[in-house]
């Protein structure tokens, strides 16, 4: 082992860093520094544990490790191996921002992908005739409901995942993810087969009739057997984005997009399959692309040693940490579900003047969501990075721990390292919010034609921008909430999410219920009874649920 070319002493009472450059690989030193004109300790293979001395490691988690001041006289240190772990402890504020946006990018091409699936499907089915095109809008309703209700499969991996990451615990991350893999692949068989089953029963329960109904039918048992593959894709990119990995899910989701058209185009138009084409071949991409990310998970447990069959603790602890999200998404459905019967109530044309303003404020959300994707992967691995450098603290005898993986797993774990939790929160719901202000800026100047891209019927567009100027106008808020929501998530804090979602029905669901009802003033016109449901979701639903999120994370137990 080669010794440190130079090592830095400073006082206990000089709080400035003096870190300087040394060479060789791993050091762990022992160093005795009663007075400050001690000469230079030797290198040592192992840290003695003779009673006094300042026992000290350099692990690969950080670039950093200081002996603290002692009531005896012991010296603060600070030594800095050969470089190849960057020095973070005044990280800069570009450093985060490239983060932020190499996490968040990708995301956002992953999200777009799968309403690419729904648009290349519709495209498609519409040259069969409005009676396939109409049940295909039916039965993507449905499923859409349905993988919503298990998006927590990657929510809980995620966080999980980029925790024990965070923490230098990578097998044991990746044996959470495949057990969650796992419990994805058997959720996803059950939802299917009973999906398959029940299809009928569902298409009416929605009022479909006739033809409409039977084309409703006849896509959703086509495209059912691809509900597993799709689920272990929420569980697979959960996985990906806890090891601070989103490139893979954008590739993957955009392959997945064009081998969807591709497959489609054989099935609807070379077999003749009609909807039912449509909806295999739907299926037959999702199934693929579970098997593409599933891939490097797999490679990576066995490089690591793991076994690939589900352990029984693995998946009650993937389904215990799910729940709640599941919990939290039911609320957010029954609150969208709410706002769409308000719309429907108030007549056809403020329907479809809320299905613009929904469209435009869910283009919107994919990008806020994104950032929420990286505020998950940042905030998990920046907690399990502080319970490491906890227990590395805490240690009166530190060695190298030989489990917890490989250099570079270490040093990509430890780029959060130089930001504190609430520096970490702070830039995170910076960007939030300004992102919602831009996007918010950018509809609102846009209010007055974006309706006319969806429509030409007059009365639309008219009650339309009004409602889309609301929409706008909250966006700000909505940037923060959706933030929020990825730092707790991130955090693992799920129940308290879950608990957060039903008391933030309680001011909402009453309110969308009497403008749909007519009975506050203004509520029963197209254009003002839009415009009050939007004023309701837009801004008191989601003031809700930032105000809940946000007492949250104000304090600490989230941190824990």
């Amino acid at each position: 082992m080669r010794s440190a070319r130079r090592i830095g002493v400073v006082s206990p009472t000089d709080h400035t860093e003096n870190p300087l450059r040394a060479r060789g690989t791993i050091l762990i030193l022992n160093l005795s520094m009663r007075t400050a004109s001690a000469p230079a300790p030797p290198v040592l293979d192992r840290p003695p544990t003779a009673t006094g001395t300042c026992c000290q490691a350099v692990s690969r988690a950080s670039a950093t490790r200081q002996c603290p001041a002692t009531a005896n006289g012991f010296q603060r240190l600070t030594v800095v191996h050969n470089g190849a772990v960057p020095d973070t402890s005044h990280p800069p504020s570009s450093s985060l921002n490239r983060q932020v946006l190499s996490l968040s990018l990708p995301a956002l091409g992953a999200l777009i992908a799968e309403p690419l699936f729904v648009l290349a499907d519709s495209a498609m089915v519409g040259h069969l005739g409005a009676v396939s095109l109409a049940g295909l809008s039916l039965a993507s309703t449905i499923l859409t409901t349905t993988v919503g209700l298990f998006v927590f499969l990657a929510y809980a991996t995620t966080a999980t995942t980029a925790r024990l990451f965070g923490a230098g615990r990578r097998r044991r991350g990746l044996r959470a993810g495949v057990d969650g893999m796992w419990l994805a692949l058997l959720l996803g068989l059950g939802t299917g087969a009973l999906l398959g089953l029940t299809a009928p029963w569902l298409t009416r329960l929605m009022g479909a009739h006739g033809p409409v109904a039977q084309a409703a039918v006849a896509y959703l048992r086509a495209s059912s057997p691809g509900l597993p593959g799709m689920f272990v894709v929420l569980a697979a990119t959960g996985v990906l984005r806890g090891l601070l990995d989103t490139r893979t899910p954008f590739v993957v989701a955009t392959g997945g997009a064009v081998l969807n058209v591709v497959v489609n185009a054989i099935l609807l138009y070379g077999v003749g399959m009609g909807i039912a084409g449509s909806g295999a071949g739907t299926a037959i991409a999702q199934t693929a692309m579970a098997l593409a990310l599933a891939r490097p998970i797999v490679r990576e447990a066995r490089a690591a040693g793991l076994g690939l069959l589900p352990h029984r603790e693995g998946l009650r602890a993937s389904l215990g940490s799910g729940t709640p999200l599941l919990i939290r998404s039911l609320s957010l459905r029954v609150a969208i579900l709410a706002t769409v019967w308000a719309a429907t109530a108030l007549g056809d044309v403020s329907l479809a003047a809320h299905q613009v303003v929904n469209a435009l404020w869910t283009f919107a959300a994919f990008a806020l969501d994104a950032l929420a994707v990286a505020a998950q992967a940042l905030i998990g691995t920046a907690l399990g990075q502080a319970q490491r450098d906890s227990d590395d603290s805490a240690a009166t005898n530190t060695e190298v721990d030989t489990a917890t993986d490989t250099d570079a797993d270490a040093r990509t774990a430890s780029t959060t390292a130089g930001w504190s939790i609430d520096e970490l929160l702070r830039r995170m719901l910076a960007w939030g919010a300004g992102t919602g202000v831009l996007i918010g800026v950018l509809m609102a100047a846009g209010a007055a034609w974006l309706p006319r891209v969806f429509t030409s019927d007059a009365g639309v567009i008219a009650a339309a921008a009004p409602a889309l100027l609301v929409a706008a106008s909250a966006l700000p808020l909505a940037g923060v909430v959706y933030l929020l929501d990825g730092v707790l998530m991130g955090a693992g804090d799920g129940r308290y999410l879950a608990r957060a979602g039903l008391v933030t029905l309680a001011p909402y669901v009453p309110l969308a219920l009497l403008i749909g009802g007519g009975v506050l003033p203004g509520s029963s016109g197209s254009t003002s009874g839009l415009v009050q449901l939007w004023i309701a979701f837009a801004w008191v639903f989601m003031a809700s649920r930032g105000t809940a999120t946000y007492l949250r994370a104000r304090g600490t137990a989230w941190r824990h």
